[in-house]
This record gives C-alpha cells, structure tokens and sequence, in this order.
C-alpha cells in the first residue's frame, strides 16, 4: 500500500511518460519513413471512399444541430443514470424511503417533457414538407 505522494502517483506519471514517448516515436518514425507525396487525390478530403461533393462551406440545416443536441442530452441522461441506479438500493433505506426514486422520477420526467417539446417542434421529421410533395411513393396516380 502507497504510503506518500510519490508512491502513489508514480504509477500515473510513469504512464503519461510513456503514452508520450510512444506518441512521439509513432510521429518520429512516420516522418521519416514515410513517402511525401503531394498530388491533387492526396490532397483531397477523405470521406470513407465517397467522391466529395461541394464545398466545406455549404449551409447545414438547423435540424442537424438539434438532433446532435438531443444526442448530447440523452447522452447526459445515461451518464447521470447508471449511477443513481448502482446506489439506488442504499438511497432507499432509512426514512426518505422514495427520495431516491421520486428524485429520478423527476428527473426522467423534465428529459421527456425536452422530447416531446422538439418531437412537436419538428425537430425528428427530416424530410422537408415541399420534399414530401415530391415524394413518387407517396404520389397517388389518377385512374
């Protein structure tokens, strides 16, 4: 068992130490081995084997923030769940019995009430109402 500072951050430093210098010979080694090589294709973004299209500067819909948005807030709400129910069982012992459950309860509450808020905004419908017109699946052919 570490009895001072040293000892028991020792175990710390000597990791960061090493992720450092296994960082920089990684670096190190791929400069100098590796090819230079400047062409138009090299240069070019890498999109997971799709041609680019565009530029870097097009408008995104506001849509795409608020579904990233409403990714981080249940992302939030997982991370402040799975502890609330690793201890929930030592939360309702004593005499706040339902503390812990009503102060869940609250809080699953106002993350659902969020969703029905940007589920009435329209935030999860993606496709454009004039798009939708559009749509030959949803076109009814005249007889």
């Amino acid at each position: 068992m570490p009895h001072t500072y040293t000892e028991l951050y020792f175990p710390v430093l000597l990791q960061a130490i090493i992720a450092a210098a296994l960082a920089g010979g990684l670096l190190g080694v791929s400069s100098l081995l590796g090819k230079r090589l400047k062409n138009k294709v090299k240069d070019t973004a890498y999109e997971c084997g799709i041609v680019a299209t565009g530029t870097a500067r097009e408008r995104f819909s506001v849509k795409f923030y608020l579904v990233a948005m409403l990714f981080i807030l249940f992302d939030i709400e997982a991370v402040f769940l799975y502890p609330w129910a690793v201890v929930y069982r030592d939360i309702n012992t004593g005499a706040m019995r339902w503390f812990g459950f009503v102060e869940m309860l609250l809080f699953v509450i106002l993350i659902l009430a969020g969703f029905f808020y940007i589920y009435k905004k329209g935030v999860l419908d993606w496709v454009e109402p004039e798009k939708a017109e559009l749509n030959p699946k949803k076109v009814k052919h005249a007889a």
